[in-house]
Formats: C-alpha cells, sequence, structure tokens
C-alpha cells in the first residue's frame, strides 16, 4: 500500500499547508494511501508523532511505497536520514519527492535524494548559524539579544544611535526582586526560607505559582538586576569571564547581561571560560553592594565548609595541621554549637590520617587569654581595634585586593597592567589606613574579649603565625 507524509512546522503565507502538500502527492499515489500528518513539527529530529506511526506501520509491511511533497518535509538531519534510509530498504519501501521528481527506485533518484539532503541541511545550518551571529551581536551591543523578558522586566524597544534595538524596562514585579536580596541578605535566611515566605504570601513565581530554589537562586546570582560598578567588574573577572565592555562602562547604573553554554542537566551554565558578560542598555535596581553580598553567600552554599569556617571562629585561616600543614577547617551546624575541627587534607583528599580533637571553644578562650596579657603588657601605640570603620575599612581592602590577585592570573596582558595598577591604589589605601590606626593612641585597658568578631579576627592575625592542631594538642606560633 501507498503511504503519504506531510509536515509544516509553523503555517506561513509562502509555505504549502499540509492539506496542499497532501493533495499533490495523492496525484501519484494511489487513491486508497494511508496519510500520516505533522502539524507544528519541526523536521530537524524524528520525535514526532505522526512519523512515528509511520514508521511503525512500515516496519509492519503495511507499506510499499512512501510520497512526501519534499524532501524536508520528512526529515532535514543527513543523519536522520541516513537511518530512515536503511529502514526504508531494509523493509523494501521506495521513496518519492513529488516536487523534486526523483524515486529510490532508480540509481539516478538515489543520488538526487543524496544531493537534496545535503542541500537541505546546509540551509538549516546556515539558517541556525545566522540566528545565533544575529543574538551575539546584540548582546554585545547590549541590547536584550531575545527572549522573553526575565522576571522583573518588560521588553522594550529603545533608539541607540540610528538603530531600535530591544531593552528591558523594571515592571511591578522589581519591587519582589529588590524584597528578594534584601530578604536572602539577612544572615539566618536560605533559600528555602525565601521561597516558602514567597509563596506564602501569595506571590507567583515566574511559571507557577510556588516558588522553589532553583528559580530563586537563578534570579539572585542574574547580572540582569544589579547597577554594575568597578567592584562587579573585579567579581566577574575573578571568575574568568570574558568581558566584552571595557571597566569604565561598569557605571553604577546599568546592569550586565551573560551568555555562554548552559549545562541543561544542572540547569546552569558551564564554567566560566566560556562565558561572556557585557553591560546592558538597561537600568539594574540592585544596589551593586546588596548583589555581591549575595552572590558571597550564594557561593557559599556550594562551599559549606569553608563559609561556616569563616562564621563560626576568629581563628579561621589561622588553624593548620601539624602533620600536612593544610588548612584546618570548621563543621558546625550553627554558630554557638560545639563544633567538629577537620584536616582539610583527610576530608578533601585523603591524604592525612590526622584526627583533631581539640575543643574550638577551649582553643578560643586560651588564646584569647594569652592575647589579652600580651594586650596588657604592650607600650601605648599601634592599631586601635575599637576604631570599628578603620578595621572593617583594613579588612575589605584586604578582600579586595585578593580578588584582584586571583583575576590577575586570569587575564590578558592589556588588562593586567590596568589591574596592577588597581593593586598598587588599593595597598596604598591599605597602607594609609594602618598608619593612620598606628598614630592613634591605645584605648587604656582594652579588653580583647569585648571586641567585635571581625576586629578579633584582625587582632589575632597581628599576633598569630599560626595554630598547629594534632589529636587533643595545640601548638600556637606567634609573630611577636
Amino acid at each position: 500500500m501507498d503511504a503519504i507524509y506531510a509536515r509544516q512546522s509553523v503555517d506561513k503565507k509562502d509555505s504549502l499547508s499540509i492539506e496542499g502538500q497532501i493533495d499533490l502527492c495523492r496525484k501519484f499515489a494511489d487513491g486508497d494511501a494511508l496519510v500520516f500528518q505533522d502539524r507544528g513539527f519541526s523536521g530537524k529530529n524524528t520525535k514526532r508523532p505522526a512519523f512515528t506511526e509511520l514508521i511503525g506501520a512500515i516496519e509492519d509491511g503495511r507499506v510499499q511505497k512512501l510520497f512526501v511533497y519534499r524532501l524536508d518535509r520528512f526529515s532535514r538531519s543527513i543523519a536522520d536520514f541516513s537511518r530512515l534510509w536503511e529502514l526504508l530498504e531494509h523493509h523494501g519501501v521506495e521513496f518519492v519527492s513529488v516536487t523534486e521528481h526523483f524515486d529510490t527506485s532508480t540509481p539516478i533518484g538515489r543520488a538526487m535524494l543524496n544531493i537534496v539532503l545535503v542541500f537541505a541541511q546546509l540551509e538549516r545550518e546556515t539558517t541556525a548559524e545566522r540566528v545565533k551571529d544575529n543574538y551575539i551581536h546584540r548582546f554585545q551591543l547590549g541590547a536584550w539579544p531575545g527572549g522573553p523578558a526575565p522576571y522583573g522586566f518588560d521588553l522594550i524597544r529603545i533608539t541607540d544611535g540610528k538603530r531600535t534595538v530591544s531593552s528591558l524596562s523594571a515592571n511591578e514585579h522589581a519591587e519582589v526582586v529588590r524584597w528578594m536580596f534584601e530578604a536572602y541578605a539577612r544572615p539566618e535566611a536560605s533559600l528555602r526560607g525565601v521561597a516558602r515566605e514567597l509563596t506564602a504570601r501569595g506571590i507567583h513565581g515566574p511559571k507557577r505559582e510556588v516558588w522553589d530554589n532553583v528559580t530563586l537562586s537563578r534570579i539572585l546570582r542574574s547580572p540582569l538586576y544589579v547597577r554594575a560598578d568597578e567592584e562587579v567588574y573585579w567579581h566577574y573577572l575573578t571568575r574568568g569571564l570574558e568581558i566584552v565592555s571595557p571597566p569604565e562602562a561598569f557605571d553604577g547604573a546599568h546592569a550586565c547581561n551573560v551568555i555562554g553554554r548552559r549545562d541543561r542537566s544542572r540547569n546552569q551554565y558551564s564554567a566560566p571560560d566560556g562565558q561572556r558578560l557585557t553591560v546592558a542598555n538597561h537600568e539594574g535596581f540592585i544596589d551593586a553592594g546588596l548583589w555581591l553580598k549575595v552572590q558571597e553567600k550564594l557561593e557559599g552554599n556550594s562551599q559549606l565548609p569553608r563559609a561556616n569556617a569563616g562564621k563560626y571562629s576568629w581563628l579561621t585561616g589561622l588553624m593548620k595541621c601539624a602533620r600536612c600543614g593544610y588548612a584546618v577547617k570548621i563543621n558546625c551546624i550553627r554558630p554557638g554549637d560545639r563544633c567538629k575541627l577537620l584536616c582539610s587534607g583527610r576530608s578533601n583528599l585523603s591524604s592525612c590520617d590526622a584526627v583533631i580533637s581539640v575543643d574550638l571553644r577551649e582553643l578560643e578562650d586560651e588564646i584569647a587569654r594569652r592575647i589579652q596579657t600580651m594586650l596588657d603588657a604592650s607600650p601605648p601605640g599601634g592599631i586601635c581595634p575599637r576604631d570599628d570603620r578603620t578595621s572593617a575599612a583594613i579588612l575589605d581592602l584586604e578582600a579586595r585586593i585578593d580578588r584582584l590577585i586571583d583575576a590577575l592570573a586570569e587575564s590578558s596582558a592589556v588588562s593586567a597592567g590596568y589591574i596592577s595598577k588597581k593593586i598598587d591604589r588599593l595597598n596604598q589605601e591599605r597602607e594609609a589606613l594602618l598608619e593612620q590606626a598606628q598614630n592613634q593612641p591605645a584605648l587604656p585597658g582594652l579588653q580583647f574579649g569585648s571586641l567585635a568578631f571581625a576586629e578579633k579576627k584582625l587582632v589575632a592575625a597581628q599576633f598569630i603565625d599560626r595554630i598547629l592542631l594534632d589529636g587533643d594538642t595545640a601548638e600556637m606560633l606567634w609573630k611577636v
């Protein structure tokens, strides 16, 4: 029995309808031919319902000759068609394209089939490449490259020079996004907790009524909302992204956009070195400081031991394993609980057999007592740890310098010079703050135990070189 297959992905004025394809094929096929039609399906793969039924009929031996209006209605992939052609040959089914005037019952027909199929795929790949190039071009210009507007924005058209391009404009959901960032930035907040609160408030998500961690995380990680300034530039540069826009384009008003190959299985972008970032033509509405704080917290979710260590003790970074020299990390459920100390050489690399049973709180108490003794014996002068602003500024400068040093290893020769100048300037600011602090008189009767957490870290780093831990013993190596 003869069979007819027709397909049309989208109704277009310049495209023959499915009904027209079937009528044309009936002129060549038997009157009682089986008809299979797929409406709204692309020919780039074989996952089409009527097509699947056709294959079943061929395998059952119910089809002797197959008619199509044109070859690309049947398949637009060389790989797919080669497999389909093997199936047709195996079951003795002849293939006829009625408008291209060939059938596979003749040698010339088979040759023509292969030639036409090559050009059909070439046209498809050329079209796809052209669409991709246009997408990247719009991205590099800072315009919205395509697709639906992200949550919190509407699509608009703006005039950029002589061009009219797509852009984004904040809508009524922008306040919800702003609340998300502020809520998650709270120390006690979690993705699950914020998502649950959004759902409880009756705020619908982008695609469904209920919020989940993945949807919330995607919004919080997006640079489309940030007022991108210089610190945002360094944030991405240290992570190895290719930054299309120059540093001066990060003006603290406009947002950013990032493109790259997405890992569909994990629903996130792949390695940073495959991503590109540009300053967008729309303005952000999340302050850069708040946005960066959220990014640090989100990164801590994937590096929990490191995040916990910095949060649970002011001795973080000073404790080392006496056997292998690797850092000792802190494992706690929440601040104030009894914490377990772990050698990272053992837990991460399995290269050490050290078991550390030192009580962290007892260690902190003993070191605090010894630091207090040295403070009591020290002459007037030196850093005044009670100067909250100076201490916080020095710690902030050191963190920024560390990020720039990381970026230096990933940068090009051009940006390396720019980064080096930035590091020099930050070092000068740091030295000026240290000199300013050293010129301040020490407070009489300074109590280490009454200092803030960040101040304790600063003072401990000035007194202690490192703390070597092994079993239930601790050896303090002092700088003074």
